[in-house]
Order: C-alpha cells, then sequence, then structure tokens
C-alpha cells in the first residue's frame, strides 16, 4: 500500500523554528535526496554535496513529478519550495517521520570512537541477544533485523539518514525493542542519525583521524561529541535512562564527562572507574580470561576476541549492560558468545605454519594496536602489510609508517584505496615514516604498489611462527582507483597466497591497477 503524508504532516518533524508553508498542502508519496530517484508525488530535498549540489536538479526533480522542494538557497518563483537552516538534518527528520518515527520505539544505543565502535558494537549486541532482548544493529558492516543481514556500504561510515530510519523502522514492525548503532564522526557532522533519539552514548576512545573532512582535531572530536549531547534532546522513553559510557583512559574523558546524562559510568585498563579489568591472562592460541570489576560485582570473562585491545571495548560493552541492569550472566555469555568480527583481527587459517591475520587498522594509534597484539600471538617476526587511502588524512602517513617501523621487523608498503591521488606519493609519504625510524629499503621494508603482490610476497618470506597481518582495508570488498570501485577482499586474497605457498592453488593475480586512473 502506498504511504501518502500531507506537506504539512511532515515539516512539523523539521527543527527550523518558523517554517512557512506554499500556497497549497500537496500530498506526499516519498521523500528523495536524488533528483533520479524523484517520482510524482515526491519531496525532493537539495542537498550540497562535496562533489555536487542538489539544488542545481531542483529543475530536474520537478520536472520528474516532485510535488514540493526543501532547500537551503533563497529561491525565486517555485511556490512549492521551503527553505531550511540545514538540508541534511532536515532530511534525517523527514525520513523519521516518513516511517513514524521509529527511534521513539526503540532504546537506542550509539557506540562511537576513533577505533573499535564496531568490534563494541557487536559486543552490546551479543549481551543484549544473550539477555533474550529482540534487538538490532545497524554498523558500518551490515545492519542485522531479526534473522536478515543488509550490506551497509563498500567504504565504512555511518549510512545515510533515509536507510537508517528505513531500518529502524524494520526493526520496530519485526517486534525488537533495543538497537545498537555504530555512529562514525561523518554521520554526526552530517546529520544522517539525527532523529535517531539516542539512550546510551558510548566513546572508545578518539585519535587522529578523518582530518581531511573535519580539518582540525578538535572539529573531530566536537562531531564525536554529538553523540552525547543528543541525549539530553532526544526523546525521553519510560523507564529509559539517558546512560554515558566514556572511557577513563582517553584524554576526552573530562570534557566529556561534563556533558549532561542521567547515569555516567567510566571504564578503564588502568585508571580508577567504574568497570576495570583484573587478572588478565592471555590463553594459548590468543584468547583471553580477565575479572570485570564492576558496580554490581566481580564478573569472570573469558573471550576469543585478538589482542589486549579488546579488553577496553569488552569492558564499554560491560558497561552498557550494567547500566541497562542486565544480568551479570548475560553480560558473560554475550561476550564468550561473539567468536570474530568480519576483518577485525580475523584470523586466515588454511594449514599454514605461521599466522595471518586480517585488519581494519588504517590509523596510527590502531595500527601500533593491531601490531602489538600480533606480538603477543607468536614467537617469530611481524610482516606487516598495509597503505594508506588518498584523498584523505596525508599528515597521518609517515606516522603509520613509523608505527609499524618500530613494531614489526619486515614492513611491506602498498596500495589502500589510492583514489585520484598518486599512489608513488602516498608511499613516499609512508617509506619516509619507515626510514625515520632506521629501517632500510630492500632489507627491512618493501614498496609492491599491488595490494595483491604484495601480500603474496608477504606470504612468501614468512617462516615458520611468524604473523603476517594485512592491515587497512578489513571487511571491505571494493578498492577506489581515480573514481572507479574494483571488487577487492583482504581475506580472498590472502587465503588465495596462502593457498599458492601450501601448493594447492596458481600464484594469484590481483587484477588492480598499480597507480591511479
Amino acid at each position: 500500500m502506498m504511504m501518502i503524508m500531507k506537506l504539512s504532516e511532515l515539516i512539523l518533524a523539521l527543527p527550523d523554528a518558523h517554517l512557512s508553508l506554499p500556497p497549497h498542502d500537496p500530498e506526499i508519496r516519498s521523500v528523495a535526496s536524488d533528483s533520479r530517484q524523484v517520482r510524482p508525488g515526491a519531496l525532493f530535498v537539495a542537498i550540497r554535496g562535496e562533489t555536487a549540489d542538489g539544488h542545481a536538479y531542483i529543475s530536474q526533480a520537478i520536472a520528474a513529478g516532485a510535488a514540493a522542494v526543501i532547500g537551503e538557497q533563497e529561491i525565486q518563483g517555485l511556490d512549492t519550495y521551503i527553505r531550511v537552516r540545514d538540508s541534511r538534518e532536515a532530511l534525517a527528520w523527514l525520513s523519521a517521520a516518513w516511517h513514524g518515527y521509529p527511534a521513539r520505539r526503540l532504546v537506542v544505543i550509539g557506540v562511537t570512537g576513533t577505533d573499535g565502535k564496531t568490534t563494541t558494537t557487536n559486543l552490546v549486541h551479543s549481551i543484549l541477544q544473550a539477555a533474550g532482548i529482540p534487538a538490532g544493529m545497524i554498523s558500518t558492516v551490515n545492519a542485522v533485523i531479526g534473522r536478515r543481514t543488509y550490506d551497509t556500504g563498500l567504504h565504512t561510515t555511518t549510512p545515510d539518514a533515509p536507510d537508517v530510519q528505513r531500518y529502524l523502522a524494520e526493526m520496530v514492525q519485526a517486534g525488537l525493542t533495543h538497537v545498537v548503532l555504530e555512529t562514525t564522526s561523518h554521520g554526526l557532522a552530517q546529520h544522517r542519525v539525527a532523529a535517531c533519539e539516542y539512550d546510551v552514548a558510548v566513546l572508545t576512545n578518539i585519535t587522529r583521524e578523518h582530518l581531511d573532512y573535519h580539518k582540525t582535531f578538535e572539529a573531530y572530536r566536537a562531531a564525536k561529541a554529538r553523540l552525547f549531547e543528543a541525549l539530553s534532546a532526544a526523546t525521553r522513553k519510560p523507564g529509559v535512562p539517558k546512560i554515558s559510557v566514556l572511557n577513563a583512559d582517553d584524554p576526552s574523558f573530562e570534557d566529556f564527562s561534563r556533558i549532561p546524562a542521567d547515569v555516567h559510568l567510566s571504564y578503564s585498563l588502568k585508571a580508577p572507574a567504574d568497570i576495570t579489568a583484573q587478572d588478565v591472562v592471555y590463553r594459548a592460541g590468543g584468547t583471553l580470561a580477565f575479572r570485570a570489576v564492576t558496580p554490581v560485582g566481580v564478573i569472570p570473562m573469558e573471550t576469543a576476541l585478538l589482542g589486549a585491545f579488546n579488553i577496553s571495548n569488552i569492558l564499554a560493552a560491560v558497561a552498557v549492560g550494567v547500566g541497562l541492569g542486565l544480568p551479570v550472566a548475560a553480560i558473560q555469555e554475550g561476550v564468550r558468545a561473539l567468536r570474530a568480527i568480519p576483518g577485525r583481527m580475523e584470523r586466515i587459517e588454511a594449514g599454514q605454519d605461521f599466522l595471518a591475520i586480517v585488519d581494519f587498522a588504517h590509523t596510527p594509534h590502531a595500527l601500533e594496536r593491531a601490531l602489538e597484539a600480533a606480538r603477543r600471538l607468536a614467537p617469530g617476526r611481524i610482516i606487516a602489510v598495509f597503505g594508506a587511502a588518498g584523498r584523505r588524512d596525508t599528515g597521518k602517513r609517515p606516522l603509520m609508517g613509523a608505527v609499524a617501523a618500530r613494531l614489526a621487523e619486515r614492513v611491506i608498503l602498498t596500495a589502500e584505496d589510492p583514489r585520484t591521488e598518486s599512489l608513488d606519493d602516498i608511499l613516499a609519504a609512508l617509506a619516509a615514516g619507515c626510514e625515520g625510524e632506521g629501517k632500510v629499503e630492500g632489507r627491512d621494508y618493501w614498496r609492491i604498489p599491488d595490494r595483491g603482490e604484495a601480500i603474496t610476497f608477504a606470504v612468501e618470506i614468512a617462516r615458520p611462527g611468524d604473523v603476517v597481518i594485512v592491515c587497512g582495508k578489513g571487511h571491505e570488498q571494493s578498492m577506489a582507483f581515480g573514481t572507479t570501485e574494483y571488487p577487492w577482499d583482504d581475506r580472498v586474497a590472502l587465503r588465495a597466497a596462502l593457498d599458492h605457498r601450501l601448493g594447492r592453488g596458481p600464484r594469484p593475480v590481483s587484477h588492480l591497477p598499480t597507480a591511479s586512473e
């Protein structure tokens, strides 16, 4: 059945205080921000993008049958046009209204931070499931709604507002009561998660990332803070407190702890906090055991997730469970049940006599944590394969090269979404970081532009007991050269390289460009 709403009903959702209706009140049959998706009766929302301005396509939207238009510019002679302060924010609220404000019928848990968002989101979701709570999840990997799973994009960011609200509406229709929403800085800055009516906000950490977009670290941190500021503005739901969960080990802790919430919970690996870890044991095969000290008692924990840094992610998830009053047994089981997360310290096993791992680490801090984790897993050398994305924060490149040079015996620099930037220039910046730490090209580190060749080379030089760790792409299934997305999956490439080494297949050929095109 086609849904129809009056324009006057829809614009009640907009945060602008004073909006005047057009001379008549048309019926709206859909909401669209892409003029190519406009159908008769649509409300077209003109958005200024990074490469295109939706205001330039208003005439096309009207020609396609748009019943009304919303935008930021002053436009004369269009009697079905409404001007707003921010079109992206308007799109989010209009999408929420179109679906009946689904977030108001869910307990919404948001997880933000530079590193660990996806893992923490999955941990919280697993804990809710263990508690018998019908919960959905929207991460940068996928959206999980009951038994249905949807991919959320080629590259990791929060889905656009119409998709987020559609997922939330599906969750309500499926009878779910909770949702865990991985919330990126882009999603916050671009209002993709406006109208999500958060009840719980979680911060993993804040380190250098996305400065190509946010320009300054302060602006990046301010974008993250929006999640916590949204708690006070969000609709209150019966019996659900507004909960802030913060990492006491992060430099942002003091500032974020001043943002109002009904309940503040802190967690830490080293500082005094509400939830801490003690008696950490690293078991054979990389599993961890420790005791989580919480306000509701000491909880023995076990996890198959690799890396000491995951203890911090687990503590964050435990804090959510404690804040929501979930049973201790459910918290334990939820953590124990989560075996692996795609592309996050994910082991690739083919019968080889060394470890092979794929991880998403693509910042200096995340790379450092991944390599430190790899050091605990095997007695041999660390062989690190990674690159840096084009058209993104250039300042982190020498920092990543330096981190790898300090923590890995062998470093292989390669392509990672060079986009329209010179791959040679990207590799040179990474190499400068390696050489600043005394690494010698051809002995300690190599530049191999073709990512498939780089992975194969790493596998070929590995010895028994070594760790080959491929970082930067994780679960992603494409790589951008120029303006083209080529099919790519590090896990598939690493498995093919292992099979070749073990005599089970030909030498892999990646079919990727070796320069931006």
